[in-house]
């Protein structure tokens, strides 16, 4: 079995990817992932802060790869 790795999403990206990866590697709609990074930034959190630091850190996917389907 392969270990799963998390990369930014260039197929299902709507700004950096980062929540279409995040989405992708939890097995979870990337909606949801998305309306979470919202809802932080929206109350006063580390939302907006916490996705431009993945967005850095987080690698986009290599070329050529396809995300599972589900």
């Amino acid at each position: 079995m392969e270990a799963k790795k998390l990369y930014r999403s260039m197929s299902n990206k709507m700004l950096g990817g980062v929540a279409a990866g995040l989405g992708e590697y939890l097995n979870i709609d990337p909606t949801i992932v998305r309306l979470g990074f919202v809802a932080l930034a929206l109350m006063g959190g580390p939302g907006i802060v916490i996705y431009l630091i993945m967005w850095l850190v987080v690698p986009p996917e290599p070329f050529g790869t396809t995300p599972p389907q589900q």
